[in-house]
């Protein structure tokens, strides 16, 4: 597992095991981590309990510990056929969590794992426009906006755009 020290002493990623289902649904249901992300709230447990035991051969979950707790996780998700040099990321850190380089391990980890390990060509993501932290972290790793997705998300009552992102390994 990587180990980084910033402003946490400990932060270590690694895949994401069946168990960790109950930490992954409290990062999920963050008031935050809802509002920034694609995902609806109020998903059960046992819809994260089964994504965990029953993941997609093409779908590579990581997720980050900090002294032994779950406070985050990031999924690559790699498609098939003509485009299985593509993968799609989503990540989400917990509320509590934000702001204390958690994203950014597991951005690293990430991105060494789609370089190095799986061949990807393009990494892409759905980013909204108002999500500054995120946008400022994912252009530190090589994200470039293609575009803006207008009304791609229902949102909090009204519909919001997304910047298209996509990072490609030259």
């Amino acid at each position: 597992p990587t180990q980084l020290g910033a402003c946490m002493s400990e932060v270590v990623i690694r895949a994401a095991e069946a168990a960790d289902y109950e930490e992954v649904h409290e990062v999920y249901a963050c008031p935050g981590v809802v509002r920034g992300t694609l995902q609806l709230p109020y998903v059960s447990m046992d819809v994260i309990r089964k994504r965990l035991e029953e993941p997609s051969p093409d779908t590579y979950t990581l997720v980050a510990d900090v002294y032994g707790r779950m406070v985050g996780d990031l999924k690559l998700l790699r498609r098939k056929g003509r485009l299985a040099h593509v993968a799609d990321l989503g990540m989400a850190v917990h509320d509590d969590y934000q702001g204390q380089s958690i994203g950014t391990a597991l951005m690293e980890t990430a991105i060494d794992m789609a370089d190095n390990w799986l061949n990807l060509k393009r990494v892409e993501l759905d980013v909204y426009t108002d999500n500054a932290r995120a946008i400022h972290l994912y252009k530190n790793f090589g994200f470039e906006i293609e575009g803006t997705r207008r009304a791609l998300s229902f949102r909090e009552g009204e519909y919001v755009d997304a910047y298209a992102m996509s990072r490609m390994r030259m």
